[in-house]
C-alpha cells in the first residue's frame, strides 16, 4: 500500500490540480452554455418559454456555475501556494481567472438575481421589476468578458506546461511588457463594470476577441 501514487508526497498537490480541473471544467463549460447556447436561445424564444426558463433552469445552472467559479479560484491560489508558482504565463492566467472570479460573485450573479426575482413577480400576476433590464444588461457584458478571458486563461493555463519560455518568474519581466499585458486586462475589466458590449455582442465577435486577445497578451509577454 505504500507504493501507491496517491500515499506519496506529491498526491496533495495533485488532488487539489484534480478538483481545480473538476471545477474549472464545470464553471468554465456553464460560461460557455449561457453564452453561445442559453442567450441565443432566449433570442428566439417565445415570452412564456423564456420565462419558465429563467425562473427554473436558469438559478439551477447558476447554481454550479458560481459554485464551480468559487471551487475553482480557492483551489487556484492553493496551487499558486503550495506549487509557488510565479511563472510570467500562469500568472497573467491567475490574474484573468481571479477577475472572472469576482465578475461572478460580484456582477454576475447579484444582477441575475434581479432578472429571477422580476421573472417570478411577473409569473405570479405582477409587474416586472423596471431595474431587471438594466441588470440584465450589466450581468450580459460582465458574462460576456468572462468568455472573452476564458479563451486566453486557457492558453496561459496550459503553457506552464508547453511554452517553457514564457514561464520565467514575472518578477524579471520588463516594465513595458507588464504595462501592456496588465494595462489591457486592466482597460477590459473596467469595461465589463461601466462599458458596452461592442464586439462581445454577438457570438462569433467574443470568439474572435478572444483569440485576438490571446494572441497580443502572449506576443506582450513573450516579444516585449
Amino acid at each position: 500500500m505504500g507504493d501507491l501514487a496517491l500515499l506519496q508526497a506529491n498526491a496533495v498537490p495533485f488532488l487539489i490540480r484534480w478538483m481545480h480541473l473538476l471545477a474549472g471544467v464545470t464553471w468554465i463549460g456553464l460560461l460557455w452554455y449561457f453564452n453561445f447556447v442559453q442567450g441565443e436561445y432566449f433570442k428566439e424564444a417565445d415570452p412564456v418559454a423564456k420565462s419558465d426558463a429563467i425562473r427554473k433552469l436558469v438559478p439551477r445552472a447558476l447554481w454550479w456555475f458560481r459554485w464551480g467559479a468559487m471551487l475553482t479560484f480557492i483551489t487556484g491560489l492553493a496551487l499558486l501556494g503550495l506549487k509557488r508558482l510565479t511563472g510570467y504565463g500562469i500568472v497573467v492566467g491567475a490574474v484573468l481567472g481571479i477577475l472572472m472570479f469576482l465578475n461572478v460573485w460580484l456582477i454576475i450573479w447579484p444582477k441575475q438575481k434581479i432578472v429571477i426575482a422580476s421573472a417570478e413577480r411577473v409569473a405570479g400576476g405582477g409587474e416586472a421589476d423596471p431595474a431587471a433590464a438594466t441588470a440584465l444588461a450589466k450581468a450580459g457584458l460582465a458574462s460576456r468578458t468572462n468568455t472573452l478571458f476564458s479563451i486566453p486563461l486557457l492558453f496561459f493555463m496550459a503553457s506552464s506546461v508547453h511554452l517553457a519560455q514564457i514561464a520565467t518568474p514575472v518578477m524579471n519581466a520588463g516594465a513595458l511588457s507588464l504595462l501592456v499585458v496588465f494595462g489591457i486586462i486592466a482597460l477590459l475589466e473596467v469595461n465589463a463594470i461601466v462599458g458596452k458590449p461592442g464586439p462581445l455582442a454577438s457570438v462569433v465577435g467574443v470568439i474572435h476577441m478572444g483569440l485576438v486577445l490571446t494572441l497580443v497578451l502572449y506576443l506582450g509577454i513573450d516579444l516585449l
